[in-house]
């Protein structure tokens, strides 16, 4: 009988144990579990967080490379129009002629001096403070936005400094200016044309006294003329381009002289 007993309590006993070794299995496999969901969890964020990052670094990069391209970029020449546009005033002339001479930054102060010197014609101290104050607001208000707003120069308005520009360097801007009892050069052309093409009527009709030159001595004769002329015109041309000569040659070359 008390064996019997004995072999009960070590039955329930081993039953009791093996109750509780499956709610710690169960315990086990479900922390298993969780610990897995965890992971997972925080192993889709860790990739998420990188493809992000490396999405941003990517955007950065195109946008540093679309501002890197955008500032290597060169302007779009200037129509002819425009160059007229901007330069039918005579300042505005006189400001691409004085940046053309050496190309460095120059203070709006100075820059309104030395044109008021040269359109009231005097000397930098003659200028009178209402005539520099005239040249400078008009300058400032006016003619420096229009030419920075093309490209021409750089003005910083704040600061008060105008800079050259690769289009203040490109642009060559040659001035023919003819006084009333000149020619102008393409006149000249045209005359020398008409009076070649009356000199091969001639020869072709035999007048006399051209016939007592062979018709090679009035070709050298005209191709000398024809040359002549062509030098000088390029060596007057050289100093009615802006930016060459103390004075712009409006100044240098104007009606009278």
């Amino acid at each position: 009988m008390v064996q019997q007993q004995r072999d009960d309590r070590i039955e329930r006993g081993s039953r009791g144990g093996g109750a509780e070794r499956e709610r710690d299995n169960k315990a086990e496999g479900s922390g298993a579990r969780d610990d897995s969901i965890s992971d997972g969890t925080e192993t889709k964020t860790e990739t998420g967080a990188a493809a992000n990052s490396t999405r941003q670094r990517g955007s950065g990069d195109a946008s540093a490379s679309d501002s890197a391209a955008g500032a290597d970029a060169e302007p779009d020449p200037l129509s002819k129009g425009e160059v007229f546009e901007v330069l039918r005033n005579q300042r505005r002339r006189y400001v691409l002629h004085f940046l053309k001479q050496d190309g460095r930054p120059v203070e709006l102060g100075d820059l309104a001096q030395q044109l008021a010197a040269w359109e009231y014609e005097t000397t930098l101290d003659g200028v009178t403070s209402a005539q520099r104050k005239r040249v400078y607001t008009t300058l400032q208000q006016t003619h420096l936005p229009k030419m920075d707003e093309v490209g021409i120069l750089q003005f910083d308005s704040d600061r008060g400094v105008i800079r050259a520009t690769d289009r203040t360097r490109d642009i060559s801007v040659y001035l023919e200016i003819v006084p009333g009892h000149e020619f102008a050069w393409r006149e000249l052309y045209l005359s020398l044309g008409a009076i070649g093409s009356a000199l091969v009527a001639a020869l072709w009709l035999g007048i006399y006294p051209l016939t007592m030159l062979s018709d090679l001595s009035w070709l050298a004769l005209v191709s000398i003329t024809v040359t002549v002329t062509a030098v000088v015109h390029i060596y007057h041309e050289r100093h009615m381009r802006l930016g060459r000569g103390e004075q712009p040659p409006e100044l240098s070359y104007g009606p009278g002289e």
